[in-house]
């Protein structure tokens, strides 16, 4: 069996929705395609498409292996690609993930440039604070923050990101400054989360261990440089990444506070499959990256200079 001619039908089938369909497509005998997904099927010793007279669907397995095959051939497409223009100029669409406000501010200002000096490749750029599943939505890089579990997956550690809480001077004279969390009930506090109303802060205890405080939200939004904008106007205390507010602490529009009840930085990975790093595109986006944030250093003493392969 030729297990890519295989690979390459069972994609067929999935995409077109019927053995027949993924014939039409590849100008193939119906019997032909039934074969190669008969032989896939032996081959891996599972069921990988659910037949019934009406559709096709996918098992457990076939999603698995869908999503993988699909990778492995546009990553063997871009390389065949890439050996027959005799050099290793990135080719394709490369699909990237990172978290709302990173993307925005720290990923989106550097693609004009790449691409310019990179014009045979095109991006796609998702914005998602959440876990992206990498196969499931053929993601080639990802940004994430973060303790990481164990995975297949090969991370790169780029920076320390500390959160930190802060508000405006105006806002701290008039309902003065709080010196535990716990003293943060008593204030106007502005989140971002997940959903409205309500959610919880990290710190770090006099005994060193973490916990967590509840908070309830006097302003909710989900949006980062709302909330900053807010917190500097007065409204009240926000926690930030101590990057996104720099300069703002440096000009004194905001004021750091709790500084000893600060939780530990969490990492900042870039995450990708071992497989796709040998591709030219994301090898080379990944250290186009990686040059462009340590000449500018966005993270600050904590940032790149730190960060570890």
């Amino acid at each position: 069996m030729d297990q890519f001619a295989a690979l390459a039908t069972f994609v067929r089938v999935v995409d077109a929705g019927s053995l027949s369909g993924a014939a039409r497509a590849t100008a193939s005998s119906l019997t032909s395609v039934s074969r190669q997904l008969s032989a896939l099927e032996r081959h891996f010793a599972t069921r990988l498409v659910k037949r019934t007279t009406r559709r096709l669907a996918l098992t457990e397995d076939g999603r698995i292996l869908y999503g993988r095959a699909k990778a492995i051939l546009a990553e063997l497409g871009e390389i065949e690609r890439a050996l027959s223009a005799g050099h290793a100029e990135p080719t394709g669409r490369l699909r990237l993930s990172a978290p709302s406000l990173i993307g925005r501010l720290l990923v989106a200002p550097i693609l004009p440039q790449f691409l310019q000096r990179h014009p045979a490749l095109s991006i796609d750029l998702m914005l998602a604070d959440r876990p992206v599943d990498m196969i499931e939505e053929d993601i080639h890089l990802a940004l994430r923050i973060g303790q990481l579990p164990d995975s297949h997956l090969v991370a790169r550690k780029l920076a320390d990101i500390q959160m930190i809480v802060c508000a405006a001077p105006a806002y701290l004279e008039r309902r003065g400054r709080p010196r535990t969390p716990e003293q943060l009930d008593e204030h106007d506090c502005l989140l971002f989360s997940d959903t409205p109303g309500a959610g919880s802060w990290r710190f770090r205890t006099e005994n060193g261990a973490e916990c967590k405080i509840p908070i309830s939200a006097k302003l909710w939004i989900n949006g980062l440089d709302a909330l900053v904008a807010a917190a500097r106007d007065g409204a009240g205390i926000v926690r930030v990444p101590s990057w996104q507010v720099r300069a703002d602490l440096a000009a004194g529009r905001l004021t750091r506070i709790l500084t000893s009840h600060e939780p530990a930085p969490a990492p900042l990975h870039l995450l990708f499959e071992a497989t796709r790093l040998a591709a030219p595109k994301t090898r080379i986006f990944a250290d186009y990256l990686i040059s462009q944030w340590r000449a500018s250093d966005p993270f600050g003493d904590r940032g790149l200079a730190s960060a570890k392969e």
